[in-house]
C-alpha cells in the first residue's frame, strides 16, 4: 500500500472501528480484529478507508486520506480461504496501492450439545389412559420473553417416559450466554392441540454441563414427579462457513416464468413490463437473491432459463430455454448478465404456457448428480407469476432433488392465489411422490407481494425478499453434507504477510 508519510490508519464505515496506528511503514500489517455478526442471507455493505496519522487528533479531517476500497462481507468469507485482496481508490489519477483481508470464525458459533432426558412419575392427565408427555425447551431473552428452540417426541401412555437423545446448537440454546435461563415445560400431547400442561423447571446451559448429577434432576411440580437429565454433551460440528472456506461453490441457476398470464411485456399491467424508471417484480427478485448468492461463486458464471414461451424461428414451446439463447452454454456473466438476456429473451420470444416445473429442476438435478463431493451446491432460482401445471412431475422432481447437492428457491409474483405452492415447501408435510418422501427439506416458497414496501421503496423491498428465502440455505447444505458424511476440505492459508485487519465474525 503506497503512502506518503510515516504511518497509516483503517477504518470501517459508520465508524464501526479504527485499527491501531503503525508508524513509518508502506506495508502495515494490522493486528487489531473486529468482530462482526454475519448474516448469509443479506447484503453486508462495508466501507474501509486508509488515512497517514500526522498527529493525535481523533478528527479524520486532520489527517491525509489515503484511499478507500468498497465490498460486503459476503465478498471476504467467499473468497478462497476466505481472504480478499483489493486496490484501493477515491484519489483521482493516484495509484492508493491494495488492501488484504482476512477472516476466520469464532469458536463458540459451532458448538452443538446433545443431551437425553427422562421423567418418573409425571400427572396423569388422560381420562382413558396415561399421559403423553413431551418436552418444550425455551431460551430466555433480554426482554423477558421467551422463544421456543426445541420439542421432544410425544411418549404415548406412559408416565415414566425415557425421551431420545437430540442435538441442538448451544447459540440456540442460550445465546452465547451459558448462564441465561433455560426454561423446560412438560406437556401431556392430546390429537387437537390443546395439550395439558403437567408442570415447568428452569436450567441454564451452565447447569446442564455439569451432566447426570444432583444439580439436574428437577421437581416439575409441587407434588412429587421429576425429569432427570441422563446425559450431556458439547461437541463442535462443521458450519457452513467451513464449507465455503474449504472451497465449496454455491452455483447459483435462474428459470424466469414467461407463460402468457404474466401479461404483454410492451403493456405497463405486464408482469414483464419493462419500465425505464424501475424493475419490474422479476428483476427484483432476481437480483435481490443474485446479488447475495453471487458472492459465493468464484467464476460468477450463471445458467439462466426460461420457461412457457414459444421460441423463435418455429414457435417451438420450450420449458428450458436458455436466456442467452445458446444452448451450449446458457451461463451468462454475473446478475447483470443475467438480467440483460433476461430483458433480450423479453423482446424475441412468445409468452405461451403452461408453467412447467419439472423441466428445470431436473436440468439442475443431472448437474448436482456429477458434484455430490461436496465441492458444488446447487442452488434454483424460480421466478413465477401462477400455479404449477405439472404438479405431479414437479413433486417427483424435488423428491428425486432432494438426495442431491441442491435447493429451490420458488418466488411467486403478482396477484394469484399460491396456496397449491405451499405444499412443494415442506416446512410442515415433506414433499412425497409415489409413496416415497423427500430425504430433506429443500424448496422454500414465498409470495413477493408479502414483501413489497408499502412506500415503494424497492431497495428494502428486495432486502426483506432475500433474507427471508434465503435463511434456509445454510442449514440446508449441511443437511446435505452430514447425510453424506462429507466434511469441509482444510481452508486455503492466508498470506503470512497481510495488508489490513482480520475480521473474525460470529453467526446469527
Amino acid at each position: 500500500m503506497s503512502c506518503s508519510s510515516c504511518s497509516n490508519h483503517l477504518f470501517l464505515s459508520s465508524q464501526f472501528g479504527r485499527t491501531e496506528v503503525i508508524d513509518n511503514t508502506l506495508n502495515p500489517d494490522f493486528v487489531r480484529k473486529f468482530v462482526l455478526d454475519f448474516f448469509f442471507e443479506e447484503k453486508q455493505n462495508l466501507r474501509f478507508d486508509v488515512y497517514n496519522v500526522d498527529t493525535r487528533s481523533s478528527n479524520l479531517s486532520k489527517h491525509d486520506f489515503l484511499g478507500q476500497m468498497f465490498c460486503t462481507l459476503g465478498e471476504i468469507i467467499g473468497s478462497t480461504g476466505s481472504r480478499l485482496e483489493k486496490t484501493l481508490s477515491g484519489i483521482p489519477g493516484k495509484k492508493c496501492g491494495c488492501i488484504v483481508f482476512s477472516a476466520e470464525e469464532l469458536s463458540n458459533c459451532r458448538d452443538i450439545a446433545t443431551m437425553q432426558l427422562c421423567a418418573n412419575k409425571l400427572d396423569k392427565k388422560d381420562f382413558f389412559g396415561k399421559s403423553d408427555p413431551f418436552l418444550v425447551f425455551y431460551r430466555s431473552n433480554e426482554d423477558g420473553t421467551f422463544t421456543i428452540c426445541h420439542k421432544t417426541e410425544v411418549i404415548k401412555n406412559n408416565l415414566n417416559p425415557v425421551w431420545q437423545s437430540f442435538t441442538l446448537p448451544v447459540r440456540a440454546l442460550c445465546n452465547g450466554d451459558y448462564d441465561r435461563t433455560v426454561k423446560v415445560d412438560v406437556f401431556d400431547w392430546d390429537r387437537d392441540g390443546s395439550h395439558d400442561f403437567i408442570g415447568e423447571f428452569t436450567t441454564s446451559y451452565r447447569e446442564l454441563s455439569r451432566g447426570q448429577s444432583q444439580f439436574n434432576v428437577y421437581e416439575v411440580t409441587s407434588i412429587s414427579p421429576i425429569v432427570t437429565l441422563l446425559s450431556f454433551k458439547v461437541e463442535s460440528e462443521y458450519t457452513f462457513v467451513d464449507f465455503i472456506r474449504g472451497g465449496t461453490q454455491l452455483n447459483f441457476t435462474v428459470a424466469i416464468d414467461f407463460t402468457a398470464s404474466n401479461g404483454n411485456p410492451s403493456q405497463p399491467t405486464s408482469l414483464h413490463y419493462m419500465s425505464p424508471y424501475q424493475m419490474n417484480a422479476y428483476a427484483m427478485a432476481l437480483k435481490a437473491v443474485g446479488d447475495i448468492i453471487q458472492d459465493y461463486d468464484s467464476d460468477k458464471l450463471f445458467p439462466a432459463y426460461g420457461f412457457g414461451a414459444k421460441l423463435p424461428p418455429d414457435g417451438k414451446i420450450s420449458h428450458a430455454f436458455p436466456l442467452n439463447s445458446n444452448m451450449d452454454d446458457p451461463n451468462c456473466v454475473a446478475i447483470e448478465g443475467v438480467l440483460e438476456a433476461y430483458f433480450q429473451s423479453l423482446r424475441s420470444v412468445q409468452l405461451y404456457g403452461p408453467t412447467n416445473f419439472a423441466p428445470v429442476i431436473n436440468q439442475v438435478a443431472r448437474c448436482a448428480a456429477d458434484m455430490t463431493d461436496g465441492s458444488q451446491y446447487f442452488v434454483l432460482l424460480m421466478i413465477t407469476d401462477g400455479v404449477i401445471s405439472d404438479m405431479d412431475q414437479t413433486k417427483e422432481a424435488v423428491v428425486n432433488a432432494a438426495g442431491l447437492p441442491m435447493s429451490i428457491i420458488i418466488v411467486g409474483v403478482g396477484p394469484a392465489e399460491f396456496d397449491a405452492m405451499e405444499e412443494l415447501d415442506g416446512d410442515e408435510v415433506r414433499v412425497s411422490s409415489r409413496g416415497r418422501s423427500a430425504e430433506r427439506d429443500i424448496v422454500q416458497f414465498v409470495p413477493f407481494r408479502d414483501y413489497i414496501d408499502r412506500s415503494g421503496n424497492q431497495v428494502l423491498s428486495m432486502a426483506r425478499l432475500a433474507k427471508d428465502v434465503l435463511a434456509e440455505i445454510p442449514d440446508q447444505l449441511l443437511s446435505f453434507m452430514r447425510s453424506r458424511a462429507i466434511e469441509p476440505r482444510p481452508a486455503v492459508p492466508a498470506s503470512e504477510h497481510l495488508v489490513g485487519p482480520e475480521l473474525p465474525w460470529t453467526l446469527d
